[in-house]
C-alpha cells in the first residue's frame, strides 16, 4: 500500500486506533455497552487512513465487531429457542425434546464462548500489530 500521509496524521490515525482498541478491551468490564463506541468512532475516521497500512486496522476491527455481533445474536437466538423464548421448551412432556433443548442451549452457548474469545483474540491480534506499525491481514 502506498502511504502518503503526513507523520501528523499518521501519529493521531495511530492515536485514535489505539483508543478504539482500548475501548474494545474496556468494553468487556463494562458489559458490553461500550462496545458500540469504537465501531462508531472507526466509521469515522475510516476514510481518513484510506490507502495506507492504518486502513487495515480500521477495516480489522469493522470486520471483527459486525462478525463477532452476528454470531452473538445466532447463539442467543439458539439459546432462546432452546430454553422456550420461541415456544419451545426444556419441560415438554417428551424426554428427546428436552434433551434436545439442553443440546441446543448448549450449542447456542458454546458459539456465544467462541465469539467472545475470538473477538479478544483478533483485538489483540490488532493491537499488537499497531504497536508494531504492521497492517493486519
Amino acid at each position: 500500500m502506498r502511504d502518503s500521509m503526513s507523520n501528523d496524521k499518521r501519529r493521531s490515525l495511530i492515536t485514535y486506533n489505539h483508543i478504539t482498541y482500548f475501548l474494545y478491551v474496556i468494553s468487556y468490564f463494562t458489559a458490553g455497552l461500550l462496545w458500540v463506541v469504537p465501531i462508531v468512532m472507526n466509521y469515522a475516521k475510516r476514510h481518513d487512513a484510506s490507502g495506507s497500512w492504518l486502513a487495515t486496522h480500521f477495516d480489522w476491527q469493522i470486520k471483527t465487531f459486525w462478525y463477532s455481533v452476528v454470531w452473538f445474536v445466532i447463539g442467543i437466538i439458539l439459546i432462546t429457542f432452546a430454553l422456550g423464548g420461541f415456544g419451545v421448551s426444556v419441560l415438554a412432556d417428551s424426554s428427546n425434546i428436552a434433551i434436545g433443548s439442553i443440546l441446543l442451549a448448549g450449542l447456542g452457548l458454546l458459539i456465544m464462548t467462541f465469539t467472545f474469545i475470538w473477538h479478544l483474540y483478533r483485538i489483540i491480534r490488532g493491537w499488537i500489530a499497531l504497536t508494531d506499525g504492521r497492517p493486519v491481514p
